[in-house]
């Protein structure tokens, strides 16, 4: 019997190698290539024939303006902050990647939802291919979940699931997870790039054909990225990742893509014993209850996906030695850096040889610039060891020139927070509303120089 061949496939570009390299010759990615087995081409058949197939149905050339746009039906989950990342609701024939470090609640989310669709009258199916039946319903009694009609298939190869899926003809089904899953038409082991890339496929296309909407429950490395094939992504049509320290008990689900919603919406969850649970004012968890305000403490109204939240920004200045730290958590380190050097250049606020700590309360990861201000503000705060005002907040963009830049959607950011009893705001001089809001104080800025002077006033 000849030996099995192997090769080398990329996990990041799917690109095939010979032999093992440390570098992708093809994308140039680090440690990327996995071995796996060349698949035979000896049936005589094109090898695009079968194995390749378009993932949606083809259809005669039309003009755009000819084709009837119409909106996509959204199906509630009963679980309003997974409906609001998701754009409104499972949509028909959509195919949902939901990833998440292990323990951090994927499937107890997925089993609620599933439960929650079949109370309202659909019909679901949970196919696992970590756990058992038995330990299905366990989480089920677990969750308080009594009486559950959600159906349940312990199965992992392909063939089997997609005719279950063509006999029940289900309106959702969650496959849990898409590394357990395997094909026998590939050799490879499951969880391999072949095997998760063919499988995805295949279930994708199955969605797109009998409108199933499909959810793919993905692992991740210890990079934080799904695992697999990057082309795992592109191939459906929402991205989810979960998010939060397992030692919170608060969830954060994040859309990084979705083609039916906007992108970088969030919802966040409690953990309890009864399951997942939707925290509906996330502003209230991201605040730190003070009975007077402290110095270094500064509440920055962000904007994740459409929904203004209020964070609070902490900064703690102390001497440093020889080589003073910088450190952020939740914030961009390199911004820090950045924002300090305009601090020194633009406001006369030296910190050479200061130590610089700074931290968004809550665990949220802020990534937009409309943080800048309140960072600076903070840190200013500290250094003087004067505390801001009560109910004050600020948001905008700092530039090298010294320059407030203003941030989208301003005018939502401000009645959010005059709506939660803030009474202060320090705003770029673009965003100041041209209606005064009613219990808000605005002062709108157009350099970093003249915030601080706003702010000393205000102290």
């Amino acid at each position: 019997m000849a030996k099995e061949k192997t090769i080398f496939t990329c996990s990041d570009c799917g690109g095939t190698s010979p032999r093992w390299l440390g570098k992708c010759p093809h994308c140039n990615a680090w440690n990327t290539l996995v071995e796996s087995v060349a698949e035979s081409g000896g049936s005589g058949k094109n090898r695009y024939s079968q194995q390749y197939q378009a993932l949606a149905a083809t259809a005669d050339v039309a003009v755009l303006s000819d084709i009837d746009a119409t909106d996509m039906a959204r199906t509630p989950t009963g679980m309003d902050e997974l409906d609001r990342v998701l754009g409104g609701g499972i949509v028909e024939g959509g195919v949902v990647l939901i990833g998440g470090d292990p323990g951090i609640g994927k499937s107890t989310l997925l089993l609620q939802a599933l439960d929650a669709l079949q109370r309202s009258g659909q019909p679901t199916l949970y196919v696992t291919g970590e756990e058992s039946g038995a330990q299905v319903a366990l989480r089920s009694r677990r969750l308080g979940l009594d009486g559950s009609r959600v159906q349940v298939l312990a199965e992992i190869q392909l063939e089997k699931i997609l005719a279950t899926l063509d006999k029940l003809q289900p309106a959702i089904a969650v496959i849990d997870s898409i590394q357990t899953v395997y094909s026998d038409q590939l050799t490879s082991a499951p969880g391999s790039v072949a095997q998760v890339r063919e499988c995805a496929a295949h279930l994708t296309r199955m969605a797109k054909a009998t409108g199933i909407a499909v959810v793919l429950v993905g692992h991740v490395t210890k990079e934080g990225a799904l695992a697999g094939p990057r082309v795992l992504e592109h191939m459906v049509d929402t991205v989810l990742y979960f998010e939060g320290d397992t030692h919170s008990s608060y969830r954060l689900v994040r859309a990084i893509k979705n083609r039916f919603g906007a992108v970088n919406e969030i919802g966040v969850f409690a953990m309890t014993e009864k399951g997942l649970k939707g925290v509906s004012n996330p502003s209230a968890i991201f605040l730190s209850q003070h009975s007077e305000p402290v110095p270094g403490s500064c509440v920055l109204v962000t904007l994740e996906g459409t929904r203004p939240m209020l964070v609070e920004i902490q900064a703690l200045v102390d001497t440093g030695g020889p080589s003073p730290r910088r450190l952020s958590v939740g914030l961009d380190r390199d911004r820090l850096a950045m924002l300090l050097a305009v601090l020194h250049r633009h406001a006369g606020i030296a910190t050479m040889d200061q130590d610089v700590f700074v931290n968004a309360v809550g665990g949220v990861r802020i990534s937009e610039p409309a943080a800048d201000l309140a960072v600076l503000l903070a840190i200013s705060s500290s250094l003087r060891g004067k505390a801001l005002p009560k109910g004050f907040m600020v948001f905008g963009e700092v530039g090298l020139a010294g320059e407030v830049r203003p941030a989208p959607r301003g005018q939502e950011r401000l009645k959010e927070a005059a709506k939660l009893g803030f009474s202060v705001a320090v705003v770029p001089k673009a965003n100041a509303p041209k209606k005064p809001i009613e219990g808000l104080t605005i002062h709108a800025v157009d350099r970093v120089e003249e915030a601080m002077d706003v702010v000393r006033g205000l102290g």
